[in-house]
C-alpha cells in the first residue's frame, strides 16, 4: 500500500523552568492511504503531542523539534513555514479534538466556523460555502441543518457538538484525519453513532485516520493497525489481529488484561497496572516500563531494546524477545 504519512525518528521536547521535558523520544511509524491506525497508551505517554506535532499545533516555544522528519506525501512538514502549514491544516490534514466545547469558537455560529475554511481553502463564495456546510451537517446526521447552521456551540448537546467537529474537520475532504479521543465524555450510544459515522465518511471519501484512544474495544472494531505508545516511545506495533491475539510486550498484555471480555469466567479478575508512567523531565535510560514490569530484567533498566520483528507487520521493543532471555529469572544477571 502507498504511504500517505511517514514519521521518522521524531523527538519533541518542551523547555520549562525546571528543564527539558522529553515528551516524544524517537517515534517512527507510517500511515497508508485509506487505512485506520490506532495510537494507544496511558495519559501522558505522548500520543497527543505526536498528533499535534504532525500539524505543527504546538506553541514554539516552549515546544521544539529535537530531530526527525514528518513526511506527508513525500514532503517534510517539519521544515514548512507557518504560512505553508496554513494551506495544509484543515485542507489536507484535519483534526478532531478531545473536547469540542473548548475547540469550537463559542462566539461564532457553527455555520460560520465551517464556512470559514471552505472560503479560505476551496475559494468558494459565501453562498456556495453555506450550501456545502449544510450538506456536511446533514451528512453527519445533524437534524435540521438549515436551522442548526445559525446556532452557537452552546446550543448543541455534547454529541451534536462532536458531530459538528467532524463536519468541520471533514468538510474539505482531507486526506488524513487525526481523531484525538473523539468519543471522550460521550455516552455509549452516542459513541457508537460517532464511530459509525467516521467509518461511513472514510468509506465514502477514502480518508486515512489516526485514532488516538484509550478504548481498546473501539480499536478492535474500527482499526487496521495498532501502535502502542508508552513513555514517549513506541513499545509495539502490529495489525489488530496480531496485537489482540498475540501481544508480545508486557505493557500491551497488561493493557489488554485490564479490559473486560465476553468470554471471561466469573473467577477471572481484571488486572490493573500498578504505579505511574515515568517522569519525562528525567526519562529512564532503558525501557520506560521497567519500574512497572513484572518480567523486568537488569538489562532493561539501562538499555532500551531494539525492534524485534515477529512478522512483517508486527514488532515489539522488549528484551524478553532476545534469545538469551529465555528462562532468565526476573532480576537475574543475563
Amino acid at each position: 500500500m502507498e504511504k500517505l504519512l511517514e514519521v521518522k525518528d521524531l523527538a519533541v521536547s518542551f523547555q520549562t523552568f525546571f528543564g527539558e521535558v522529553e515528551a516524544v523520544r524517537g517515534v517512527s511509524f507510517h500511515v497508508n492511504k485509506g487505512e485506520t491506525v490506532a495510537l494507544v497508551g496511558e495519559s501522558g505517554c505522548g500520543k497527543s503531542v505526536t498528533a499535534s506535532s504532525i500539524m505543527q499545533l504546538l506553541p514554539m516555544p516552549p515546544a521544539f523539534y529535537k530531530r526527525g522528519q514528518i513526511l506527508f506525501e513525500g514532503e517534510d512538514i517539519v521544515q514548512k513555514s507557518e504560512k505553508e502549514m496554513q494551506k495544509i491544516r484543515g485542507n489536507k490534514i484535519s483534526m478532531i479534538f478531545q473536547d469540542p466545547m473548548t475547540s469550537l469558537n463559542p462566539t461564532m455560529r457553527i455555520g460560520n466556523q465551517i464556512v470559514e475554511g471552505l472560503i479560505k481553502h476551496q475559494k468558494l463564495s459565501k453562498t456556495e460555502a453555506e450550501k456545502k456546510a449544510i450538506e456536511m451537517l446533514n451528512l453527519v446526521s445533524v437534524p435540521q441543518p438549515e436551522k442548526r447552521i445559525r446556532q452557537y456551540p452552546h446550543e448543541f448537546s455534547g454529541g451534536m457538538r462532536q458531530r459538528a467537529m467532524i463536519a468541520l474537520a471533514m468538510v474539505s475532504n482531507p486526506e488524513l484525519l487525526i481523531a484525538d479521543e473523539p468519543t471522550t465524555a460521550l455516552d455509549v450510544t452516542v459513541q457508537a453513532q460517532i464511530l459509525d459515522l467516521m467509518k461511513q465518511i472514510q468509506d465514502k471519501l477514502g480518508t486515512s485516520i489516526i485514532l488516538i484512544t484509550h478504548d481498546l474495544g473501539v480499536v478492535a472494531d474500527m482499526c487496521d493497525r495498532v501502535i502502542v505508545m508508552y513513555g514517549g516511545q513506541l513499545m509495539e506495533e502490529g495489525t489488530v489481529y496480531e496485537i489482540f491475539k498475540n501481544p508480545k510486550h508486557p505493557y500491551t498484555r497488561k493493557l489488554l488484561g485490564s479490559v473486560p471480555r465476553l468470554d471471561m469466567s466469573r473467577s477471572e479478575m481484571l488486572h490493573s497496572i500498578e504505579g505511574t508512567p515515568p517522569d519525562l523531565y528525567k526519562p529512564p535510560k532503558g525501557c520506560p516500563f521497567y519500574d512497572r514490569c513484572d518480567e523486568a530484567m537488569i538489562i532493561c533498566k539501562d538499555h532500551m531494546p531494539q525492534r524485534d520483528y515477529h512478522t512483517d507487520t508486527h514488532y515489539s521493543c522488549c528484551w524478553l524477545n532476545h534469545p538469551m532471555a529465555k528462562g532468565v529469572a526476573e532480576g537475574s544477571e543475563a
